[in-house]
């Protein structure tokens, strides 16, 4: 998540973890630990939001879980002390990571590709900031195919100013290799209700 925090993205902020839980449970939670858990070294969890991915990692040496919006990042700080690994928390965007070339083992994008204003612009500061031979996992909403993507074209200018920054629409698999990412391995499913518009999500797991 990466916003600045307007009365909107504190309602937002408030709201998130209660409105997401049930797809978290059954979806998403699961798909995070699968993601997250075995990432070794120090890690980069970019936009880390409320903290979805923090109780999942297990064997990193330490997480860097960064996030801008301050409403988000109150919920974040909330959940530090229950993570089972240390976990440092600062407060910068996507697109200007304040940290060295090849500083981390691991960069992390969950939900948060959607909301950046320049995703391009993220994706090469991950790749900047990861060592080579570095992992990079992304578990993200994208656009769909066929009668579901023209739903999101035309719902995105609306769903963008109701959802903290949020498109529904963006080919963020095509961003990642533009990027120069390696991929690995790369699913695409459906996170039911399918006309849901953020339905269709992508697994991603790479390199630098």
């Amino acid at each position: 998540m990466t916003s600045t925090d307007t009365g909107g993205h504190r309602l937002f902020a408030a709201l998130y973890d209660r409105l997401s839980a049930p797809v978290e449970r059954a979806v998403l939670g699961p798909r995070r630990a699968e993601l997250v858990g075995p990432l070794t070294g120090t890690v980069l969890d970019v936009g880390a939001g409320t903290g979805a991915n923090l109780p999942h990692f297990r064997a990193a040496e330490r997480v860097v879980a960064t996030e801008p919006d301050p409403a988000m990042r109150r919920r974040l700080t909330e959940r530090v002390r229950a993570a089972a690994v240390p976990v440092a928390v600062g407060d910068a965007g996507a697109e200007r990571l304040p940290h060295p070339d090849g500083a981390f083992d691991a960069v992390v994008f969950t939900l948060v590709l959607c909301t950046v204003g320049d995703p391009a612009r993220a994706l090469a500061e991950a790749y900047r900031v990861l060592r080579p031979g570095g992992r990079l996992v992304a578990l993200e909403h994208v656009r769909g195919s066929g009668r579901h993507a023209r739903l999101q074209r035309r719902l995105d200018p609306l769903w963008t100013r109701m959802m903290a920054g949020c498109h529904l629409d963006r080919d963020t698999g095509a961003a990642i290799r533009a990027a120069g990412f390696r991929i690995e391995h790369e699913e695409r499913f459906t996170v039911e209700p399918s006309w849901n518009p953020t339905s269709s999500v992508l697994q991603l797991t790479g390199s630098r």
